[in-house]
């Protein structure tokens, strides 16, 4: 073999076994750290609380959904499994105003110690009931963003510096969200801006953004109650006589009710609207896309 060739080969193997160890060296042999794990695993009773306090908690913490993508929270049954999450955790954070009814048994279940955090405290209604979904009008998510800052410095005193970093940059972005929804909403004429939903969730958004809520098929806050004749007989005369063009359901909802009243009326079905629940993915998977999304449904439809 030339010279030449033989030094090449040389060479090349060298070169190739120098990878292999490159490649096989552990984080500490390359003196890459390992990723830190979070001083604090907490629990949220829904996917948007989950999302929200993520946001606040940052790397010092890992927040996980009691309820899964999709679940009903208004008929939610909790699990063995649940039981014993919240029976080790040292945080839960709820939504509170009644809103988690499946809560106190499963609380009386797993038993333990821990810290709860009521995010909607300090929140008056304004409402004519307690409509609990406090979080459709974002300017109620920074009172629940200061709530879970103070439930986390509390357990972590030492990521208090960081808590409250992360709650003003996620404060900034709630607003900007506010200011784009303002925005969007403008393109609605102001006779058009009528919600009827399939029941009562969207109170603090209509007040928030100058809509009217012209009824709901359930005189309800939860999806799982049910209308009586009368009181689908006066929705469907409300309904005629506001000149409503649609009717608006979470997606987790059952559409019989609002199907027959788009049957009686000739109103507009939208039925995909996250109210309750994040996604799993797009379009909602994450507080603030869930509620745009929502917005462009709801602008679309009037406008």
């Amino acid at each position: 073999m030339p010279r030449h060739l033989f030094i090449l080969t040389i060479f090349l193997v060298a070169l190739s076994a120098c990878g292999r160890n490159s490649a096989s060296s552990s984080p500490s042999e390359t003196g890459s750290p390992a990723p830190a794990k979070p001083q604090l695993e907490a629990l949220a009773t829904t996917s948007m609380l989950a999302d929200i306090a993520q946001h606040v908690a940052g790397k010092r913490a890992h927040i996980e959904s009691i309820l899964p993508v999709g679940a009903d929270p208004h008929s939610y049954q909790h699990t063995p499994q649940d039981v014993a999450k919240v029976t080790s955790s040292k945080l839960l954070i709820v939504n509170g105003a009644g809103y988690e009814r499946f809560l106190n048994a499963l609380l009386e279940n797993a038993g333990g110690e821990m810290e709860i955090v009521t995010a909607s405290a300090g929140l008056a209604s304004g409402l004519e009931a307690g409509d609990p979904h406090f979080w459709l009008d974002p300017n109620n998510v920074i009172v629940y963003v200061e709530n879970i800052r103070e439930g986390l410095t509390h357990l972590d005193p030492a990521g208090a510096a960081e808590f409250k970093s992360n709650a003003d940059a996620y404060v900034a972005e709630v607003q900007a969200l506010d200011a784009w929804i303002v925005e969007q909403v403008k393109q609605i004429p102001a006779g058009r801006k009528l919600l009827i939903t399939n029941h009562e969730s969207l109170g603090y958004f209509a007040k928030r953004f100058g809509f009217t809520v012209v009824g709901s098929a359930l005189e309800s806050f939860s999806s799982d109650a049910s209308p009586s004749a009368q009181q689908m007989a006066t929705l469907i005369d409300e309904i005629k006589a506001s000149n409503a063009p649609a009717i608006f359901l979470d997606a987790g909802d059952n559409p019989i009710l609002a199907e027959q009243i788009a049957d009686e009326t000739g109103v507009r079905v939208v039925a995909d609207l996250h109210l309750e629940s994040l996604t799993d993915g797009p379009p909602a998977s994450t507080y603030i896309d869930m509620m745009k999304y929502n917005v462009m449904q709801i602008v679309d439809a009037l406008k």
